[in-house]
Formats: C-alpha cells, structure tokens, sequence
C-alpha cells in the first residue's frame, strides 16, 4: 500500500518538500491555511514538472495537481488542502515546517496528534528542541521522530545524509517507516537518541 505523506505548511520548505515526496512517488497532501501560500506552491510544482517534462502541460486538476514525470513516466500528485484535519485524515507520515520555536512546536505537534489517525508518525524538524519533550506531550511518543537538521539546508544536501533523533520509547516500526521515507528522497538516513536522553543516562 502506498504511503501517504501530509506536510504541515507551504512556505519554502514545505513546497520543496512536497515536490521531493511526489517525486519520490509517495502521495502528498500539502495544508496551508493561507490560500496564497497554496497557490504560491502550486505554481512552483507546476512549474518544476513541466520543466523536467521539456515543456509539457502539468495541468492540476481539482484538488489534486498531477504531473507525468519525464523519467518514469508514472503520474505524480499532490493534493493541496487548506486544513490540517484534511491533510493528515489518511496520512501515514506527517511532517510539520513550522517555526523551530517552543511554542510553535507544541501547537502543531498538538493539533496533529488529535487530529492523525494513531497510525500517523509525526515527524518535525528541529535542532534546537528535544524530541524527547516534544514527544512526552503527545500521546503517541513511539510515533515522534525529530529532523535534526537546519531546514535551510535539506534542498542542498539533498543526497546526503540527513540526522535523525530518536527517544528511548521510538519504535521500531516508526524508525523504519521515516527511514525507508528518506532513503526514497536520495538521503542517506543515521539515527541518534536526543541529547537530553543520552545525558540522562
């Protein structure tokens, strides 16, 4: 079954991101509450896709943009949506480009751990933050992995390797399922416990 990945916000990284995960061949739901965001993003996959297809028609459909990929020749789509609750209705993997603030992480770590299906893995980039607090205010802390990385600097590392933290309570199958996400992007995935838990042990 194919994963479905929601990515929580259509700035910068939230479009380069979408673009990669669709490329990848995961399908994407892309939230943002700001409709100029999502159109912002919408022009700019649009314009990516027909870039590497030499020229030929992206043309989005309603509410799903697909694309023909010029390697494989598959469709590939992204479905913009304006709520979390409807990106993350199906999602197997949701990831947030919000601010590496405290107070912005707790919000939307909050609102996708109510409203994700228990399946959902929760996946938020921060260098600054413990997962492992971030993780002990959900309540699926077996299903909260952190994106150690600047988030600046994925688009340029993009076939590099990509720092991921872990807790001691992650599970097996929530590390499996980010790394298998990564590897499909052209990262090459290593996974550390957050600092906080290393020091306490």
């Amino acid at each position: 079954m194919p994963i479905t990945v929601a990515i929580i916000g259509a700035g910068p990284l939230g479009r380069w991101l979408a673009l990669a995960t669709a490329r990848a061949g995961f399908r994407v739901l892309l939230e943002d509450v700001m409709p100029a965001n999502l159109h912002h993003a919408q022009e700019y996959i649009r314009k990516q896709f027909n870039d590497e297809s030499g020229g030929r028609k992206a043309g989005p459909s309603t509410p799903v943009a697909a694309a023909t990929s010029a390697q494989d020749d598959g469709v590939i789509n992204v479905t913009f949506v304006s709520t979390i609750e409807d990106a993350v209705r199906e999602a197997d993997l949701a990831i947030d480009c919000v601010p590496d603030e405290l107070e912005s992480k707790l919000e939307i770590l909050w609102l996708l751990d109510r409203m994700a299906p228990p399946r959902t893995v929760l996946a938020t980039p921060t260098t600054r933050l413990s997962i492992a607090d971030l993780a002990n205010c959900t309540y699926r802390p077996a299903k909260c992995v952190a994106i150690a990385q600047e988030a600046s600097s994925l688009a340029a590392n993009a076939g590099g390797e990509i720092l991921l933290r872990t807790t001691s309570r992650t599970s097996l199958e929530t590390v499996a399922l980010v790394e298998h996400f990564w590897q499909r992007l052209g990262f090459t995935p290593r996974f550390e416990l957050d600092p906080a838990e290393q020091t306490a042990s």
